[in-house]
């Protein structure tokens, strides 16, 4: 039986993660401080072994680490807005705590860490479709923190032959993403908005683009970067491969609820990148990466979770 450390294994991603290696066997152990996670996140996962704790401790870091065989490193402050108030604390989360995780993972002889990164790397590149040999260009401390882990981890192949592999994550969504938090992603936020019978709120005019993807999909990568044959040092892009506006967002919410709600509009954010679209023909080549969960079918999956659970939904 295999151990896998699942870093951040309560947030919505991690828990995802944690659950499909509990359902195949795997021996899953959680790593977590529940700054952003959820406890109820870990019922999913029932079994796992916790470890309350902060990744910027080398020593609780290095006691997780333990006999594992794999290290998922989805522990992060995440959201760009969270990182442009307080830097310091994005900067010290995802930079240092990457570095300790990647340090306890050598020094524990780890087989390989899968380290999430993020698609806010490429920042104000022009270039569309992203490809991963794009020069990366963020524009906010988040986005320069989880560029920084991604060099953090090609040093760690390059000087100690310790193998990493990263993801750039492109918007990811599904079932348990938080619509409460002021920094949550818009699917959740406009489902529940929707249900409630309030206009969705668009920063800036809803043109701008994203590469929605399926949570299923990024756990199918996760995955297959454990095992995939010769992607030490490598980064790759994980997405739907395809392009959706905020506006044709709102459009397909509205058809599969049911429901029409004009939307209102706010100015931009500031840090946000108006068009993010991704090559995955690395991913595809390298891991057998294939996103099976197209946008449609995520949405419909995302939203009959949110309204079956929602006080708004009729529970």
């Amino acid at each position: 039986m295999t151990t896998y450390l699942v870093t951040g294994g309560a947030g919505f991603i991690g828990s995802h993660v944690a659950a499909a290696l509990q359902a195949r066997g795997d021996r899953v152990r959680i790593l977590d401080n529940f700054a952003t996670g959820q406890r109820d996140n870990l019922r999913v996962a029932d079994g796992a072994e916790l470890i309350e704790g902060d990744v910027r401790s080398y020593h609780t870091v290095r006691e997780a680490v333990e006999g594992a065989e794999f290290v998922l490193h989805l522990a992060a402050l995440p959201s760009v807005p969270r990182s442009i108030r307080d830097p310091i604390t994005s900067n010290d989360v995802n930079v240092v705590g990457t570095l300790n995780v990647l340090t306890a993972s050598r020094d524990a002889r780890v087989r390989r860490l899968i380290y999430a990164s993020s698609s806010s790397v490429y920042g104000t590149s022009p270039e569309l479709p992203k490809r991963e040999d794009l020069a990366p260009l963020p524009i906010s401390p988040y986005a320069v923190s989880k560029l920084a882990g991604e060099h953090y981890a090609r040093a760690f192949w390059a000087l100690y032959g310790f193998e990493t592999v990263a993801l750039r994550l492109f918007n990811v969504f599904g079932p348990r993403q938080n619509p409460d938090s002021q920094y949550s992603a818009v699917v959740p936020v406009f489902i529940q908005r929707l249900l409630r019978g309030e206009p969705p709120v668009v920063n800036g005019d809803g043109t701008q683009t994203r590469d929605f993807t399926y949570v299923d999909n990024v756990v199918g990568a996760f995955l297959a970067s454990c095992v995939a044959p010769s992607v030490a040092g490598r980064v790759f892009n994980i997405a739907g491969g395809r392009q959706h506006s905020v506006l044709d967002l709102i459009a397909a919410l509205s058809d599969i609820l049911g429901l029409t709600s004009e939307p209102t509009f706010s100015p931009s954010r500031i840090g946000d990148v108006h068009h993010s679209y991704a090559s995955i023909e690395a991913a595809q080549s390298a891991l057998g990466y294939q996103p099976a969960v197209g946008f449609s079918e995520g949405l419909r999956r995302t939203t009959d979770v949110i309204r079956s659970t929602s006080e708004v939904g009729g529970r």
